[in-house]
C-alpha cells in the first residue's frame, strides 16, 4: 500500500475537494467492479461506506503516528477496544431479540 505523503498539508477546501472527488471515484470503481465481480461488491452503497470509513480512519491514524502524537501500540489498542465495543453493542441488540437465550459472540 502506498504511504501517505504529509510533506504538503492541504487547505481545508482543497482537502475536502480532493476527498469527495476520490470518494466519488472509489464509488465509481465499486460500481464498475459489479460488472465482473459481484461476489465482493453485492451491496454497492454499503461497500462505499465501508471503504470510506476505512480510508478516513487509517489516514488519520497514519498522520497521528507520523507526527508522534500516538504510537502504533496506542493505535492498535484503540482499535481493539473499539471493535470490542462494537461487538458488545451487536451482542446487546441481538440479545434483545432473543431474551431467553444467552448470546455470546465470542
Amino acid at each position: 500500500m502506498k504511504k501517505l505523503d504529509f510533506s504538503k498539508i492541504l487547505s481545508v477546501e482543497e482537502a475536502n475537494s480532493r476527498y469527495f472527488a476520490a470518494a466519488h471515484a472509489m464509488q465509481s470503481g465499486v460500481a464498475m467492479k459489479l460488472n465482473f465481480d459481484q461476489h465482493e461488491t453485492t451491496a454497492k452503497h454499503l461497500r462505499v461506506g465501508i471503504n470510506s470509513a476505512l480510508v478516513d480512519g487509517s489516514a488519520l491514524a497514519e498522520l497521528l503516528i507520523h507526527k508522534g502524537l500516538i504510537t502504533d501500540e496506542e493505535y492498535l489498542t484503540a482499535i481493539a477496544l473499539g471493535m470490542e465495543r462494537e461487538k458488545e453493542e451487536y451482542r446487546e441488540q441481538i440479545q434483545e431479540h432473543y431474551p431467553n437465550v444467552r448470546i455470546d459472540l465470542g
